[in-house]
């Protein structure tokens, strides 16, 4: 599995906020990506005919792969749709683990979804 951490924000503000701490902390902008309404990011990649779909096929992509986390993906989806602004880490250390969970956690996410191995 691919390990990757979601957290989820009230604010896109916040979001781009942590989405620059982790870029400063030393995450590389590729592993780092910020998805709403406002910024569509990766979900734009996925396929669909509206960003409902789109949005939808990208957390199905991250979560599926663990079935720990069956409708957490639906979930997630349904609140960006709603205003919500999600953003994916993908850490390949565990020192990585450890600073983004730190990073996202201090900026007090309102949902968070990982799969680690």
């Amino acid at each position: 599995m691919t390990p990757v951490i979601v957290a989820l924000f009230d604010d896109y503000g916040i979001a781009d906020r942590v989405r620059t701490q982790l870029v400063q902390d030393g995450f590389p902008t590729d592993r780092v990506e910020l998805t709403s309404l406002l910024e569509t990011g990766q979900a734009d990649a996925e396929p669909g005919d509206a960003f409902v779909a789109r949005v939808s096929n990208y957390f199905h992509t991250l979560l599926d792969q663990d079935e720990r986390h069956d409708g957490k993906a639906g979930e997630l989806a349904g609140r960006v749709r709603r205003g919500n602004s999600a953003i994916a880490v993908h850490p390949r250390t565990d020192y990585e683990i450890d600073s983004a969970r730190r990073i996202l956690h201090r900026n007090h996410p309102v949902a968070v979804a990982e799969i680690l191995h």
